[in-house]
């Protein structure tokens, strides 16, 4: 096997001409993606000579958002395996956690949520390969026939993809898609139309994870679009480290000044009075007289 010579972290070193970044990383646990000649890419992509790799720790804001969008993809997989007629749209990361949206015949429920996230954790547990192929536009159209919104994304690629995170699955000059492939059997059990990149296995999820809320949201944004469901949730790193958002996010609840207002007797929202109005008083606050018209609201201080 011939060598090629490359820069790992900053150090000049030979390898074998198949060697990949995650065999770069393999004893270094906290890399799950890498720059190659300043790009963020997979762990499994090809190496060349010349090339200038850089090593992105799970815990750094780059290696945070690759952990989430690939925990999306895992719970889009999990909802499709348990509701199978389930269409899907998009599943950026965000600030602290990610969401997927659906299509779905009927409105997602809180049961149905912890079933999904029995189903997460067997996947996480099998180890399945995140694995990128590039595909012409035809040959998209043709594996994701049955998917109507990832359709229509097709044909962004490369072009204006909007403000409502379409870039995560078409934002580059190159279509692509990833498998998720099971490593005892070498069998693509998923696939979705991204952009990448993503963990090297889903492993690397381990238990840091939780879906937390519900919502509606319309189909890129827009209100002439179909309403779909979409699902939140949040990743990090470890167990510990998701215990300790949701208990800053616990604390940040019982702060949030309208719960508070109202516990503390600072004001309320009694019967509207004969005028129309609405008379709020407290012991420890102030009285408001909000009088309620047909174009805007009045405050006054009485």
């Amino acid at each position: 096997m011939s060598q090629i010579s490359i820069t790992v972290d900053g150090k000049a070193v030979q390898v074998e001409s198949d060697q990949k970044p995650t065999h770069l990383y393999a004893e270094n646990k906290e890399i799950v993606v890498c720059k190659i000649n300043g790009t963020l890419k997979d762990l499994w992509t090809d190496l060349v000579d010349g090339d200038i790799v850089e090593g992105i720790s799970i815990s750094s804001p780059e290696g945070l958002a690759v952990l989430r969008h690939s925990t999306a993809h895992v719970m889009a997989q999990a909802v499709q395996q348990i509701f199978s007629d389930t269409r899907l749209g998009i599943g950026p990361p965000i600030t602290e956690g990610f969401y997927y949206d659906f299509d779905v015949a009927e409105p997602f429920t809180p049961e149905d949520l912890k079933a999904i996230e029995k189903q997460m954790e067997r996947i996480i547990r099998s180890g399945q390969r995140f694995m990128r192929r590039v595909v012409s536009d035809d040959e998209a159209r043709e594996e994701l026939a049955r998917e109507p919104f990832k359709l229509e994304l097709i044909g962004l690629k490369g072009g204006n993809t909007g403000d409502d995170n379409e870039s995560v699955e078409v934002g580059g000059a190159e279509l692509t898609i990833y498998d998720n492939v099971d490593p005892a059997t070498g069998e693509t059990v998923w696939k979705d139309l991204c952009r990448g990149p993503h963990v090297p296995s889903t492993r690397m999820i381990g238990n840091g994870f939780a879906l937390t809320r519900l919502a509606a949201a319309y189909w890129r944004g827009s209100e002439k679009n179909p309403q779909l469901q979409r699902i939140y949730g949040t990743a990090w790193p470890t167990k510990d480290e998701l215990r300790a958002y949701q208990e800053r996010i616990e604390e940040a609840l019982k702060r949030d000044h309208r719960k508070l207002g109202v516990e503390l007797d600072l004001f309320s929202f009694p019967e509207a009075p004969h005028d129309g109005g609405l008379l709020t008083s407290s012991p420890r606050g102030i009285r408001l007289r909000i009088r309620l018209h047909t174009t805007h609201h009045q405050v006054e201080s009485v």
